[in-house]
């Protein structure tokens, strides 16, 4: 069974910074491209970032552009996502998702996803 499981949440100010780490139940995690994505209180889930299977290719959201980075570490099992220069716009509850082969930034791409850490910026 897999399971993607989520840590590094919490609280922080405007302008502050945060690590989210999703470690990743896959026996074959190498070869499926990570996601992270977010959902505001009554908003639709957003897509932030994505990953390829190796690394070589990131895509973000263009509100997060030059201030979120995501990476992965493949023996770990685990995809990242720094986040810097943090907004109140920002809030949300984040999730990471598991997809095989190329990465994505369709939600509906994805195959597994984590229950998610609650990110709150206070202004």
């Amino acid at each position: 069974q897999v399971q993607l499981i989520e840590s590094g949440g919490g609280l922080v100010q405007a302008g502050g910074s945060l690590r989210l780490s999703c470690v990743a139940s896959i026996r074959t995690f190498s070869t499926y491209a990570m996601g992270w994505f977010r959902q505001a209180p009554g908003k639709e889930r957003e897509f932030v970032a994505t990953i390829s299977w190796s690394g070589g290719s990131t895509f973000f959201a263009d509100s997060v552009k030059g201030r979120f980075t995501i990476s992965r570490d493949n023996a770990k099992n685990t995809v990242y996502l720094q986040m810097n220069s943090l907004k109140p716009e920002d809030t949300a509850v984040y999730y990471c998702a598991a997809r095989r082969y190329g990465a994505s930034m369709n939600k509906s791409d994805y195959e597994y996803w984590g229950q998610g850490t609650q990110v709150t910026v206070s202004s």
